[in-house]
């Protein structure tokens, strides 16, 4: 992040947390809600982490670390992955571009550190593989909303229109190149833009005037949780695993042996997920980490939770046993009901 940035964004109305250089809200967060959906927000994602892995062996390499097949993506693709221990615990949530000469991994923020340290456990010296964090030298934003082809297109950032999903692209921007990927981080329509930090505010003014609605972190939280995309140290924890997290549409069960596949083979061939990550509409608002009552029986635990304009949701993972989509439990002093949610399959 840039000064100039944090400037334009004050100008729009922006305040920051303390020790934070990421907005927090922008005084408009029901509109930018709304927005998400029915126009266009613009959300600064420049904490989110980025590796860039390069060298021969960078696909083999990652593809036996994660749970998707990345071998079988050819340059201008892209995947959701996910990083799991031995024991099929998460660690992350990844988005990875396929390059020419590189893979980029999109990492949750406060991720590239604990990340490099746990892929360096298994690279050995014959490895051609060589992992750097761009994470200081580059900014995201994330557009969402069904209107943003038209922002694309008055801010001359068009996509090809033969552009299929999950799809990434180099786009010429002033004196330099960004990449522009056809995915928002959620089930929701929406481009991600990743730039070298010197040209981020330039690009966040851009994408600002062609009349995206700036959204701070309060309405990213928002939409998460109302898209139920998991999030280290709420939802992918080492208690859960991603068959538990909703993260099917993450995993490859064809692809061989990878870090944690054996467990997640078994767990899947033999039905063994014993609890499952769902979404919950309370009545109240209690703190994360209460347990999820049945009767006098508890069945699962809150991980997230927030107060929207759609009321107040969260995510929560409950026994399988117990029942999904439509059960009724007590959370603290709330009642509360499972709703399923766009982002997550099981």
């Amino acid at each position: 992040m840039t000064e100039s940035l944090q400037t334009l964004q004050t100008q729009a109305g922006a305040t920051f947390a303390p020790d934070s250089t990421i907005p927090q809200s922008f005084g408009n967060d029901p509109e930018a809600y709304a927005a998400a959906e029915t126009g266009v927000i613009l959300c600064d994602r420049s904490h989110w982490d980025l590796l860039e892995i390069t060298e021969r062996d960078r696909l083999q390499f990652l593809h036996n670390q994660t749970t998707n097949d990345l071998k079988a993506l050819q340059p201008g693709q892209s995947s959701q992955t996910v990083f799991v221990t031995s024991t099929a615990r998460t660690l992350d949530l990844a988005t990875a571009y396929i390059t020419p000469d590189s893979v980029l991994l999109l990492l949750s923020p406060h991720q590239a550190e604990p990340l490099m340290q746990w892929l360096d456990r298994y690279l050995f010296p014959m490895d051609k593989v060589k992992i750097r964090d761009l994470s200081p030298t580059t900014a995201c934003f994330t557009l969402i909303g069904a209107k943003s082809d038209q922002i694309l297109q008055k801010a001359n950032l068009t996509p090809p229109e033969s552009s299929p999903e999950a799809a990434h692209h180099l786009i010429e921007f002033q004196d330099s190149q960004i990449r522009l990927t056809t995915d928002s981080g959620l089930a929701l329509p929406g481009y991600t833009l990743i730039a070298p930090q010197s040209h981020a505010a330039a690009l966040w003014s851009t994408l600002h005037q062609a009349g995206a609605i700036p959204a701070g972190e309060t309405v990213w939280e928002q939409r998460r949780i109302q898209q139920g995309r998991p999030r280290p140290g709420c939802e992918l924890t080492a208690d859960y695993n991603p068959l538990e997290a909703g993260l099917i549409s993450a995993i490859s069960f064809n692809k061989g042996c990878y870090i944690g596949q054996e467990t997640i083979a078994r767990l899947n061939t033999y039905q063994g997920v014993k609890q499952r990550l769902w979404g919950v509409r309370l009545n109240a608002l209690v703190d994360p980490a209460t347990p999820v009552m049945l009767d006098d029986s508890k069945i699962g635990i809150l991980t997230s939770i927030a107060e929207t304009p759609d009321g107040i949701l969260g995510l929560a993972y409950l026994r399988s046993k117990a029942g999904g989509e439509g059960l009724t439990v007590q959370i603290g002093n709330a009642e509360a009901e499972a709703i399923a949610v766009p982002f997550l399959r099981h």
